[in-house]
């Protein structure tokens, strides 16, 4: 009869067997992600990979989870080498992964497309936040590496189409896991009081791990964070960073950049020869103008009988004063008829020349009479006559007259 073991012990047994299976240890395995979870405390991933008929429970431990270049999600389908082995608490066997990639496409290309979104949705990369790029700078920064081919490249171009500027560079790693900090680095000192006019950063062309160092998310954010306007050019022209996005202005190439960060003497050099015979027209053109009034001047009545304006003047002030004259004369007169004709009307109305010709003004105690039924018999009266007054008393029932 068979000896009876305990949980612990069976369980112990059969990780033993699971873990010495050659089969399983190591194992590629591939599938999708489903019920993924981050531990940011720990920093151990837990997941389940399944495909359309089975699933299988799945841990990925700190130390192998910090090597990843892209964060794992829901619904992505991966390629993972791990091994199989036995939770021996829960009895139950799980897929401990050691590495992951995606299946069809490279975890940088994922963890490119992933850190591009979020920084976007963040607005890093909105267009108005770009600076302008100066016209005529006085000092460019160069961040590069000092020995590839892109420095002598923008030298040599900086040299030629604007030796007025002072190149000032700044050589750092380009690749590798110490790049990043480099560029950083940089950077911040170009910043902090370098007196830089505009900063170039970049490289030659490279793969996409080789142009790594530009996709790095402290990069990128000292890139959009810095205060002096920056040109990304790293690569090729098909090549995109992240850094070309977080730049005010992405060149295709270090050589592009070079002539993008300054003008060409030539240029201005044409520039200004056509200004000043621009201005030299204008100011012959001025000149001769003058110089035409001048002669129009000099030759009028002016200067050559200074009298003929005096008589002129003369001229004006006497049809000036004959003006003034005659509107004062017809001004009187027109008053002189005005008055003339208020006399004449004050005259009709005079109540003398009225009594002067036979009435006179009946007036009593309450005053002035107008009507005969306004009197009563015995009321006093006084009539006006152009030469006096009398008075009289009202008698009789016709209202008669008797002189008091």
């Amino acid at each position: 009869m068979a000896t009876a073991v305990t949980v612990s012990q069976l369980n112990t047994y059969v990780k033993s067997l699971l873990e010495s299976d050659i089969n399983l240890n190591p194992i590629f395995v591939c599938g999708e992600i489903s019920n993924f979870t981050n531990h940011y405390r720990t920093g151990h991933m837990y997941m389940t990979i399944k495909d359309d008929k089975a699933q299988i429970k799945a841990v990925m431990f700190r130390s192998s989870a910090s090597r990843l270049q892209f964060m794992p999600q829901d619904g992505m389908s991966v390629i993972i080498l791990g091994h199989i082995s036995l939770y021996e608490r829960d009895g139950q066997y799980q897929l401990y992964i050691d590495q992951m990639q995606p299946d069809g496409v490279g975890s940088l290309s994922v963890a490119y497309e992933q850190l591009k979104a979020r920084l976007l949705a963040e607005g890093l990369f909105d267009e108005e936040n770009k600076k302008p790029i100066p016209r005529y700078p006085r000092r460019v920064a160069v961040i590069t590496s000092k020995t590839g081919a892109a420095v002598r490249d923008i030298i040599n171009i900086l040299g030629r189409r604007y030796p007025l500027a002072e190149v000032m560079l700044c050589g750092v790693q380009v690749q590798g896991d110490v790049a990043p900090a480099q560029l950083v680095s940089a950077l911040k000192m170009v910043n902090e009081g370098s007196g830089a006019d505009v900063i170039i950063i970049g490289r030659g062309g490279g793969s996409i791990e080789d142009l790594w160092a530009f996709n790095d998310e402290n990069v990128v954010r000292a890139v959009a964070a810095s205060k002096i306007p920056v040109i990304s050019a790293v690569g090729h022209e098909t090549d995109y960073t992240l850094c070309d996005f977080a730049a005010d202005l992405r060149a295709p190439t270090p050589s592009a950049a070079a002539e993008l960060a300054v003008p060409d003497i030539l240029e201005l050099a044409d520039m200004i020869e056509y200004n000043r015979s621009i201005i030299e027209k204008a100011a012959k053109n001025m000149l001769t103008s003058c110089e035409m009034r001048f002669d129009r001047a000099f030759s009028s009545d002016c200067f050559l009988r200074p009298e003929y304006y005096a008589d002129r003047l003369q001229e004006r002030i006497k049809k000036a004063s004959d003006r003034l004259k005659s509107a004062a004369v017809s001004n009187v007169r027109k008053k002189e008829l005005q008055i003339k004709e208020t006399i004449s009307v004050l005259d009709a109305l005079n109540p003398i020349k009225i009594m002067a010709r036979g009435f006179a003004a009946v007036s009593a105690e309450k005053g002035r009479v107008r009507l005969a039924s306004e009197l009563r018999v015995g009321d006093k009266i006084e009539l006006t006559f152009s030469d006096g007054s009398v008075g009289c008393t009202v008698s009789g029932e016709e209202k008669t007259c008797q002189k008091i």
